[in-house]
């Protein structure tokens, strides 16, 4: 098949599971074409059977805000008729979905066909599609969509409960590249790696996001900052963005900021993860916690908050530990007494490398999209 696939090409979730989706895609032999605004940031430029179109945006004067949906809608009309395109795949229903039906709708017009698929992450249903001034253009573009997937059991139950829609979506998961995100086997090599972040003898907690509001980083601050007083800790914070400030301000008024080391943002975090002995994920919200996926399998569990979908991916007690959102003295305990029970520790990471591998491999979860895609296709003749 010849796919568009269009996403935000940043950091979020969606912009990387759509940009991962595309590389396992290609990898299986479909043809795949990114049409956004930018490159994703996890494409190299060298995937064989991989392909970028840029949407460019005119600014003219008359323009308060440069229109991209129009843009984007045109562009997607375009590489479809140029590369003869089978089905759109767009990730994110503001305007993403919006921008699809338009595009189809110019083709229509011209005799040709142009599916599309819409997949739902989460703030596109939860924040930002009930805004009062989007949400009856996000109802309608998911209502007119040639088939719609949402990345969790709880984000299709959001979707019709919030948005009132009747029609079928389909549950696909989050995934993760088993073999790309996996653990370091060689202990000397791991050892090794380790010793750019800590002391032989101090244990690595990682936090990854965008450091939004919602991620709640400074609750990753506050929760180790309470490990740090009791074990021989470090904290190694992976990604950018507002909060990145108030957690580095957090971190020199708790005197913990020779303890922590801020990445900022990282193109192979799969290096990183491994070297983890446990991924905070304090959200306020989230609709899957790809964050925690990817570090379950590099055998890393998680400390995350009992919201969203994360249940459906952390089981308590077994391969991670789930609290309320803002408990951080909970969640420090959970942590301590975790690290200080060595077969504990094991066993847990030894579950959560298995839950990826058993249910979350994109082996298993990508086979899912082709078959939606094969599905949409059949329908739409």
């Amino acid at each position: 098949m010849r796919i568009g696939i269009t996403c935000y090409p940043t950091y979020g979730g969606s912009g990387v599971v759509a940009t991962e989706l595309g590389i396992e895609l290609a990898a299986m032999g479909h043809e795949i074409h990114f049409i956004s605004y930018s490159q994703p940031f996890r494409l190299t430029g060298r995937d064989s059977g991989i392909f970028y179109h840029e949407v460019p945006v005119a600014n003219y004067p008359l323009f308060e805000f440069p229109p991209y949906d129009l843009a984007l809608a045109s562009r997607m009309a375009e590489v479809a008729e140029f590369c003869s395109l089978d089905l759109l795949h767009v990730h994110y229903a503001i305007p993403h979905s919006v921008s699809a039906l338009l595009a189809r709708q110019m083709l229509a017009a011209r005799g040709r066909k142009l599916p599309f698929v819409t997949t739902l992450h989460g703030t596109d249903i939860t924040l930002v599609g009930l805004d009062r001034g989007y949400l009856p253009i996000t109802r309608y573009a998911i209502d007119e969509s040639d088939g719609v997937t949402s990345i969790s059991a709880y984000l299709n139950e959001k979707t019709h409960a919030n948005f009132g829609v009747k029609r079928e979506i389909a549950v696909i998961p989050n995934f993760v590249n088993c073999n790309l995100y996996q653990p370091i086997r060689d202990a000397g090599q791991r050892a090794k790696a380790r010793s750019a972040f800590a002391a032989e003898d101090e244990f690595i907690l990682m936090h990854l996001s965008n450091f939004r509001a919602v991620k709640r980083v400074v609750d990753a601050v506050q929760v180790f900052a309470k490990v740090a007083a009791e074990l021989p800790a470090r904290l190694v914070l992976v990604g950018d963005g507002p909060d990145r400030s108030a957690a580095e301000w957090l971190a020199h008024d708790l005197g913990i900021h020779n303890r922590i080391q801020f990445l900022g943002k990282q193109d192979h975090v799969n290096e990183l993860l491994p070297l983890a002995d446990l991924m905070l994920m304090p959200s306020e919200m989230e609709s899957f916690g790809l964050a925690a996926l990817e570090a379950m399998a590099c055998r890393v569990p998680a400390i995350s908050t009992l919201v969203g979908g994360v249940p459906e991916l952390i089981e308590d007690g077994v391969n991670g530990l789930l609290y309320n959102v803002g408990d951080v003295d909970a969640m420090a305990a959970g942590a301590i007494a975790l690290l200080r029970d060595p077969a504990r520790h094991q066993a847990m990471r030894d579950a959560a490398r298995r839950t990826a591998q058993t249910s979350f491999c994109s082996t298993l979860v990508v086979p899912q999209y082709v078959k939606f895609y094969e599905k949409v296709l059949a329908s739409t003749k």
